[in-house]
């Protein structure tokens, strides 16, 4: 088995806490709905920032970038396709100027909004697209890359492959919000499958993010954890699921109510714990002191 040496030492000393949401947070410093929150590392690097030194000092191990969407086919939705470079090498500075105490940065990888089977991209055209994304994110000074809301298990293979690319360790992480019991993907991909897959492409660590609240993901971590060959599982739940008000997205989940559900996501074998969509440094503070309870 073949685990990435930062992993290994990440992992060696129990729990590694990761952050919390991005886009939600954004949204507290005023990115406006539908506005692409990857322009901010050009356009508004303090707010960027805030977000970033918020979860170092309420404890994250690890944080991630404001770059989930800065590929080119999502860039281009906001006429930026042509500065990938620049905003992927701006967020993961933004992040490493705001890391300090060990915190490291891994940067965040999201899909690219098209669909392989309609037809919409090609493989070579997919490849070429997170090879560029993840090359300005290791020349901005990322210590790891986060392959992540991943629906599609041959876009996470090529994303891996384009991420392995760079010499840093990767994180890929699935989307279980479908089917009867919301345990695979858009795509119908079970636990076991994505695990086995994710591990072949090359990921140190495997795991499952976003799609619906933490109480789903006792189970799906249970399985990825029995599926993935020995590698770390990685593990970022919403904040329950959201409502709708006043035409914003509000999640009413505390973060006292979050971590009430961590110790059993954590004994289903997660080795790396955060949050997504709703969570705040609150959640993540609330983590490290339970973490770090005596």
């Amino acid at each position: 088995m073949n685990i990435h040496l930062v992993i290994q030492k990440l992992i060696a000393a129990g729990p590694v806490l990761t952050d919390g949401a991005w886009g939600t947070q954004l949204q507290t410093h005023g990115l406006a709905p539908g506005e692409a929150p990857d322009l901010w590392n050009l356009t508004h690097p303090e707010k960027v920032s805030a977000v970033a030194q918020a979860y170092v000092t309420a404890g994250s191990q690890i944080i991630l970038t404001n770059t989930f969407g800065a590929n080119r086919f999502r860039l281009a939705e906001a006429d930026a396709a042509d500065q990938v470079k620049a905003i992927n090498e701006a967020g993961a500075r933004i992040s490493r100027a705001a890391a300090e105490n060990g915190t490291l940065v891994f940067a965040s990888i999201g899909p690219s909004g098209k669909l392989l089977m309609n037809g919409d991209v090609t493989e070579a055209e997919l490849l070429a697209a997170f090879a560029e994304q993840a090359q300005a994110l290791a020349g901005g000074g990322a210590q790891g890359l986060v392959v992540e809301t991943m629906q599609d298990l041959d876009e996470a293979r090529i994303a891996i492959a384009a991420a392995k690319a760079t010499g840093l360790p990767i994180v890929a992480s699935m989307v279980f919000d479908s089917g009867k019991d919301k345990d695979r993907t858009m795509m119908g991909t079970t636990p076991e499958q994505a695990a086995a897959a994710l591990v072949a492409a090359g990921a140190d660590v495997i795991g499952a993010n976003c799609g619906q609240g933490i109480a789903g993901f006792v189970k799906v971590c249970a399985r990825l954890k029995s599926a993935a060959a020995g590698h770390p599982v990685w593990i970022k739940a919403n904040a329950g699921l959201p409502q709708m008000r006043g035409g914003k997205a509000v999640y009413a989940m505390t973060a006292a109510e979050f971590a009430g559900h961590v110790p059993a996501v954590l004994a289903a074998g997660a080795d790396f714990i955060g949050g997504c969509c709703g969570t705040s440094p609150d959640f993540i503070r609330e983590l490290h002191r339970q973490l770090h309870a005596k």
